[in-house]
């Protein structure tokens, strides 16, 4: 890993990041002097599905320099840009991709990429998301003029327990407003979020939303279309940005268009579900029946959801709205069904028009599984996926082992669950659980790796992103859609996880919640409300261990943008870089204590010394230098922590 060739796609290595076809862009290998003798580099790029090789040329650098560069000049032949290098060295061949250095040829898959054409707006790499799930952060003296809706259940906001799972856990309501959400802002800012993502605003009838019955107006139950504006109006004055969620893939069985076509196929709107014979049986989301999934060979569907001016995609993005952008749900089944495969075509016909509408808004989609074929930065301008972070996260940090629910569990959980004994994945469980629901893998929570593993799962998932998209993927330790981190996690993990989503490329996401350590054994249980009036429901308090990760980040931009290059991956401990020409910030993390054993060639910096007092300290086990001697720094660590140092910015040659 050590005193190996470089290159990782970021301003540091790439010229133009944002380049048009038929441009020719100066691209750089590094070198170390360490790494031994070079004979040759080339850059071998893939132009029109056909290999290419261009000679690349050693620039000039001081004699003492700790590294050599090359340069080549890389054409822009098409929208997606696909290359990696080949280095004749010590007798060897060598190649270098996206997901390491290799000694035998390496598929095209895990190739950089250049994207042709504007990327994300400058201000997404840089964002710190807060998610809120709407009916679960805040209810406003308004909500309390509600009524409870028919398909729902009242629930007392700090006494009723959330039902992580059965029948009654999609219709429990507590009633939070977005009028509520705009009077927690100040929470949002006190722990250093720039971006708000809000979970579906659309009248439904569920309260997770995702089951629309219109997309044309706010649901009531949250303040209307009146109190959307005063949302965005407020977190806007305080500098911040705010993203909806819109599901492409389907809709609720109680929107106006699939209640049109149901059973009618005379309907204009049959055109715009997948139907069966009479219109009576429908494809529908996992064979859910309320979520009827959508036709995209629909023009109708095209036009009414996107295209039009009062389209779903665009009048939110319009004033009086004025949304940033959309995180968009399910995005990666969005256009698939069988033979049918539109989901490039969907995702880019949404991409140019939210671009129309609005160049400077962002566009985010989910994507549970290896996303990276659907992120080549011509359509989402990021990816909210678990594979190359949450989950090897999870897996480095997990508990490892979960005791089965005790008897007097059972039976306090009795009186709010419809049943003692339900089965996930063929896992018989009891209605309340101990461990923590693994990303749908049929097991009890995650089970335990090492750095080692944990760093070629990442490797493994993030190499198939150009890096555009790759710093505007969302950083996540838990969602709406996950068992909370700090049930997976050893104690002191949850530090870890979220020191890691602040340091890594992408955006970082706080799930509202995360800040006062709650808990949740999967999605559902997660969405606990708020614990503003109940202390006593506060597990860990870490809003102070956020908002520092959150001003490191805006005071250290290279954690943002910066090139990334890992040093170290052995058991307990993760060591990696951020690099830029202004500044680099050197992170160690470790989930145990690590004696002197842990110990870095100060080499392997180009900087020299490693100054003794960090940047930041994360956790109560943050590894502290114990000696600098002989060219090599060693570090302890007495547990579970992260420790950040500031190093001067990387002397490119040119």
């Amino acid at each position: 890993m050590l005193f190996q060739p470089h290159h990782d796609g970021s301003a540091l290595y790439v010229d133009n990041l944002n380049p048009h076809l038929e441009d020719t862009v100066p691209v750089r290998l590094r070198i170390p002097v360490e790494f031994g003798s070079v004979e040759k580099v080339w850059l071998r790029s893939v132009r029109d599905a056909e290999p290419h090789y261009d000679a690349a040329d050693r620039l000039e650098s001081a004699a003492d320099a700790a590294d050599s560069w090359y340069e080549a000049h890389l054409t822009i032949v098409n929208p997606v840009q696909k290359y990696r290098w080949f280095v004749q060295a010590n007798g060897r061949k060598y190649w270098v991709n996206a997901q390491g250095v290799f000694t035998h040829d390496v598929p095209d898959a895990a190739d950089f990429r250049l994207v042709a054409g504007p990327g994300a707006p400058e201000w997404a790499p840089s964002a710190v998301m807060y998610q809120i799930f709407v009916d679960r952060f805040a209810r406003s003296a308004q909500a309390d003029t509600h009524p409870t809706p028919e398909w729902a259940i009242a629930c007392s906001w700090d006494e009723t327990p959330v039902i992580g799972r059965g029948p009654e856990t999609p219709y429990q309501f507590y009633g939070g407003d977005l009028d509520g959400i705009r009077e927690k802002l100040d929470h949002l800012v006190s722990v250093g979020a720039t971006l708000v993502y809000l979970t579906p605003m659309f009248a439904a009838r569920s309260n997770h939303r995702y089951d629309a019955a219109a997309f044309a107006e706010v649901d009531p139950l949250l303040g209307g279309d009146d109190a959307l504006v005063r949302l965005v109006e407020a977190i806007h004055e305080r500098g911040l940005k705010v993203i909806g969620d819109l599901t492409t893939n389907h809709s609720g069985d109680m929107h106006e268009w699939f209640r049109a076509s149901y059973k009618n196929p005379e309907a204009p709107e049959s055109e715009m579900y997948y139907f069966g014979e009479g219109n009576e049986d429908y494809v529908a989301w996992l064979g859910v029946p309320s979520l009827p999934k959508f036709n995209w060979h629909s023009e109708r569907l095209r036009r009414r959801f996107v295209l039009d001016d009062d389209s779903m995609v665009a009048r939110w993005l319009k004033p009086p709205f004025n949304l940033d952008g959309w995180r968009i749900d399910v995005g990666n089944m969005t256009g698939r069904h069988g033979y049918d495969d539109l989901n490039h075509e969907i995702a880019k016909l949404i991409r140019d028009r939210v671009t129309e509408l609005n160049p400077d808004a962002v566009l985010l989609s989910e994507s549970t599984s290896d996303a990276g074929p659907d992120f080549q930065g011509d359509t989402w301008h990021g990816a909210m996926t678990y594979t190359n972070f949450t989950r090897p996260a999870w897996q480095w940090l997990s508990r490892g082992e979960w005791p089965e629910p005790t008897q007097e569990q059972i039976e306090d959980a009795a009186g709010v669950n419809t049943s003692s004994l339900l089965s996930v994945s063929g896992i018989p469980v009891p209605a309340v659980q101990t461990w923590p629901d693994y990303y749908g893998v049929p097991q009890k929570g995650p089970d335990r790796i090492e750095a080692e593993q944990f760093l070629e799962t990442h490797l493994s998932f993030i190499a198939a992103f150009p890096w555009s998209v790759r710093v505007c993927n969302m950083n996540a330790i838990d969602t709406h859609d996950t068992a909370r981190a700090a049930l997976a996690v050893i104690p002191g993990g949850q530090e870890v996880a979220a020191a890691l989503q602040f340091c890594l490329p992408g955006i970082p996401l706080i799930f509202a919640g995360d800040e006062f350590g709650l808990e949740g054994f999967n999605g559902e249980a997660s969405r606990t409300p708020m614990p503003w009036e109940d202390p006593s429901r506060i597990l860990r308090d870490l809003r102070g261990v956020y908002r520092a990760l959150a001003e490191t980040r805006r005071r250290h931009p290279v954690l943002a943008d910066g090139g990334i290059r890992w040093l170290h991956a052995e058991g307990d401990a993760l060591i990696f870089v951020r690099e830029s020409r202004d500044e680099s910030v050197l992170v160690v993390a470790t989930r145990a204590a690590v004696d002197e054993g842990l110990e870095l060639p100060c080499a392997a910096l180009t900087h020299g010394e490693i100054p003794r007092e960090p940047l930041l300290t994360i956790g109560e086990g943050a590894a502290t230098i114990v000696s600098e001697q002989s060219g090599v720094v060693r570090w302890k660590s007495s547990g579970p922590g992260v420790s950040l140092f500031s190093l001067p910015g990387v002397v490119a040659a040119k």
